[in-house]
């Protein structure tokens, strides 16, 4: 496909900065293990987890169009393909955060967390059907749009998730009601 060809430096620069983004997302979470702070899986796998999801799927689309295709008919059932784990992905992280008791999560959380995925997942889908039925320059520029998308979500997931930590948990588990170890008896 030789529009791929006019593609592959767009590709090859949101690949690599999906897999830097991952690689910065994994540094972030073992710093953020050094603060004192409690966390359970359920909080984890509902606010960070999807966050690497996301940059690994838009590593995933960006490896999948950098590859030689000859037609446009697997490429857009694999993209497609791909969307369609993305969205029953998000239905699972909205489960998660509903589940998990330690964060409610307030309209911005469920805006980047689900709503703003699920569109960019869709837009897999619609990238997937246009490139099935040969419309390949409508198909790789609503690719684009979907992968830029993902990649905002992840960058803005993982400053929230810092700055929550940072600044509103280590100041609840530092404040003066929060007992710090095992209470004294006066001498």
């Amino acid at each position: 496909m030789p529009l791929l060809k006019e593609w592959e430096s767009f590709y090859v620069i949101v690949g690599s900065a999906a897999a830097a983004l991952t690689g910065l997302q994994f540094v972030a979470t073992a710093l953020i293990a050094d603060i004192d702070v409690e966390a359970s899986s359920g909080t984890f796998d509902a606010f960070a987890t999807p966050t690497i999801v996301h940059f690994s799927g838009a590593l995933l689309i960006s490896a999948i169009l950098s590859a030689p295709w000859e037609s446009p008919m697997l490429l857009g059932a694999l993209i497609a393909i791909a969307g369609a784990a993305g969205i029953a992905y998000c239905g699972l992280v909205a489960r998660r955060s509903r589940q998990q008791t330690e964060y409610q999560p307030v309209f911005e959380d469920w805006l980047f967390h689900v709503a703003l995925p699920v569109i960019a997942y869709a837009g897999f889908g619609v990238a997937g059907y246009l490139l099935w039925r040969s419309a390949a320059a409508s198909g790789l520029v609503v690719v684009a749009a979907a992968i830029l998308l993902l990649l905002a979500i992840g960058i803005h997931n993982t400053w929230d998730t810092v700055t929550y930590l940072i600044v509103v948990r280590r100041h609840d588990h530092n404040s003066p009601d929060h007992p710090t170890s095992a209470p004294t008896t006066p001498e």
